[in-house]
C-alpha cells in the first residue's frame, strides 16, 4: 500500500522513504504532457544484426532461440550499476535497453520483447526509480525501438505467451533469472551448445565491427595522451589521477570503460590485474597502463603501454623494455590466416625465454624451458600473449577450444598481442635491481589476408618513440 492507502504493484521500485502521493497529485501529474514519439533513424547496425540472426537460425533450424539482454545489478542497497546489455544480445540486435529478450522463431523471423517507456496514464513515469522517465530518463517506445533496429517489437509482458507453444527452444542461460524460469532447460546440453555457438558467431568480425573497434582504439589513444598531458597532476596525485583522466575521455567520446583500468606504478605493475589504482607515481620508476575505451556500440579497445615516469628510460629499463618490444613484434609478425591462435604466443615466448637466459635467470636450457612440460620461463612472463577482442574485452570466451585456442586464425579475427615481463619485488631468484619491475606492451591486431594490421598503432611503441611522445608534454 502507498502512504495514502492506494495499492501499488509489488515491483513498482519505490522506496520506504519516498514521500506519499495523494490522489490529487497523482491525477494532476497525469495531465498536460506532450508525449509524442520521436522519428528515429535506422541504426547502422541493423543490416549487420539481421544477417547475424539469419546465420544463427541456420545453425539451429526448426528451433526457437532466446537471448535476453539482462536487467539491472545491485551495487548497494537500492542503487544499481549502470546497465550494460548482455554481449550476445547486443550482437544480434543492437539493443541496449534493459529487460529485453530477442526471440528467433523456427521460421527465421525475429521478435524483440522489450520494456518500452510507460504512458502518462500511470504513476510509473514519476514514481518508479528504476524505469520511470523522471527518475531514470525516458526509455524508447516500442515503435522507436522497431524503427531504429529494424525488428518487430512487442512488450516484454507478452514474452511468456510468446514462448508457450510446444517448440524446441534453446536459451542463453545465466543472463536473466526470469527468462530462465520460463523455459525448461534443454536436455543433452543443448543450451550449452547454444551458448558456445553464440560465442563462435563473434569470432570473425564483419566490416562494421572492425570500424567500431578502430574507433574505440582511436579514442583510447587520446585517453592515454590526456594522461601524459596532465603528468604534473599525475606526479602529485598518483595512479588515481590517470584512472580518472582516462575515464573522462571514455565517457566523453565513448560509452564507458571496456574494463577497470589498470594503472600500476612501480611494483604494482607486477600484479597483472592491479585495479586498486591507489598508489603513488614515483619519478625514476615505470608505470604500466592497461586501459581501453568501450565505444557507444559497446566494442572495446584493450591497449597497454609501460612508460618511464621521468620521461626517459634508465639503461636497465630500456634493455628490458626493448626485450618485451622485440617479443611483441615477433608475436605480431607471426599472425596471419591459417596459423594457430597461439602462434603469436609461441613467437613472443621464444624471444623472452632467450632474453631471460641472457639475464642468467633460467634454471635449465632455453629449449627445455620452452617445452610444454617445463615452461619454467613462465615464472616471469605469467600469461598468454593473446585473447580475442570485440564486444567483450576477453571476447568469445564460450567458444570451443577446438575453434578458438586450438583453431586456426582467420581473416577478420581480432586479437591482442601483449607479452610482458614481471619481476616480483619479493623474488629472490632475480637480481635486486630487477625486483619490482613490470613491463607489458599490448596492441589490438586484426587478421587480414596479407597478415596483420595494428588497430592501435596510433600509440607509440618503441622506447625512442615513447620518450619522444612523452617529451612533447612533460
Amino acid at each position: 500500500m502507498t502512504d495514502n492507502g492506494a495499492p501499488t504493484p509489488a515491483d513498482d521500485h519505490t522506496e520506504s522513504h519516498d514521500q506519499s502521493v495523494p490522489e490529487a497529485w497523482s491525477n494532476f501529474m497525469r495531465e498536460g504532457w506532450d508525449d509524442r514519439e520521436a522519428e528515429v533513424p535506422e541504426h547502422p547496425i541493423t543490416p549487420w544484426a539481421a544477417a547475424r540472426r539469419e546465420r544463427l537460425a541456420s545453425i539451429f533450424p526448426g528451433e526457437r532461440l532466446v537471448v535476453p539482454a539482462g536487467t539491472y545489478k545491485v551495487r548497494a542497497n537500492d542503487t544499481d550499476y549502470r546497465f550494460r546489455a548482455d554481449t550476445a544480445h547486443v550482437h544480434l540486435t543492437g539493443n541496449q535497453t534493459s529487460d529485453a529478450v530477442v526471440v528467433i522463431e523456427p521460421d527465421g523471423s525475429s521478435v524483440l520483447y522489450a520494456r518500452p517507456r510507460s504512458g502518462r496514464d500511470t504513476d510509473e513515469f514519476f514514481r518508479d526509480r528504476q524505469y520511470g522517465a523522471l527518475w531514470a530518463g525516458a526509455r524508447p517506445s516500442a515503435r522507436e525501438l522497431s524503427d531504429s533496429l529494424g525488428i518487430e517489437v512487442r512488450h516484454v509482458d507478452q514474452l511468456a505467451s510468446g514462448l508457450s507453444a510446444n517448440t524446441p527452444t534453446r536459451v542463453l542461460r545465466g543472463v536473466s533469472a526470469d527468462v530462465d524460469k520460463l523455459v525448461t532447460p534443454a536436455e543433452g546440453g543443448r543450451d550449452e551448445e547454444f551458448t558456445k555457438a553464440l560465442s563462435e558467431l563473434r569470432l570473425i568480425k564483419d566490416e562494421w565491427e572492425l570500424g567500431e573497434l578502430k574507433e574505440a582504439c582511436d579514442i583510447t589513444v587520446r585517453g592515454f595522451t590526456d594522461a601524459v598531458r596532465e603528468w604534473d597532476q599525475v606526479l602529485k596525485h598518483g595512479e588515481r589521477w590517470i584512472e580518472g583522466t582516462f575515464f573522462r575521455r571514455a565517457r566523453a567520446e565513448g560509452n564507458d570503460l571496456g574494463y577497470d583500468s589498470i594503472v600500476g606504478g612501480g611494483s604494482h605493475a607486477t600484479t597483472l590485474h592491479w585495479i586498486d589504482n591507489d598508489g603513488p607515481i614515483v619519478p625514476g620508476e615505470l608505470v604500466l597502463l592497461d586501459m581501453g575505451v568501450e565505444g557507444h556500440n559497446l566494442y572495446t579497445a584493450d591497449i597497454t603501454r609501460t612508460l618511464p615516469i621521468s620521461g626517459t628510460f634508465t639503461p636497465l629499463q630500456r634493455n628490458l623494455y626493448e626485450l618485451v618490444y622485440k617479443a611483441q613484434q615477433a608475436g605480431i609478425e607471426a599472425i596471419r590466416p591459417g596459423v594457430t591462435f597461439r602462434a603469436g604466443h609461441f613467437a613472443a615466448m621464444e624471444i623472452l625465454a632467450h632474453g631471460l637466459d641472457d639475464l642468467g635467470l633460467l634454471p635449465v636450457s632455453v629449449d627445455e624451458a620452452l617445452s610444454e612440460d617445463n615452461k619454467t620461463y613462465s615464472r616471469w612472463t605469467l600469461h598468454g600473449v593473446s585473447h580475442m577482442l570485440g564486444l567483450d574485452v576477453h571476447d568469445c570466451a564460450s567458444a570451443s577450444k577446438e575453434t578458438y585456442v586450438e583453431g586456426p586464425l582467420q581473416e577478420g579475427m581480432v586479437l591482442t598481442v601483449e607479452p610482458g615481463l614481471y619481476f616480483q619485488k619479493e623474488d629472490k631468484l632475480v637480481p635486486e635491481e630487477l625486483r619490482g619491475i613490470g613491463i607489458r606492451i599490448e596492441d589490438d591486431i586484426v587478421v587480414t589476408a596479407d597478415g596483420a594490421v595494428n588497430l592501435s598503432s596510433g600509440l607509440p611503441r618503441t622506447a625512442d618513440d615513447v620518450e619522444a611522445w612523452m617529451g612533447q608534454y612533460l
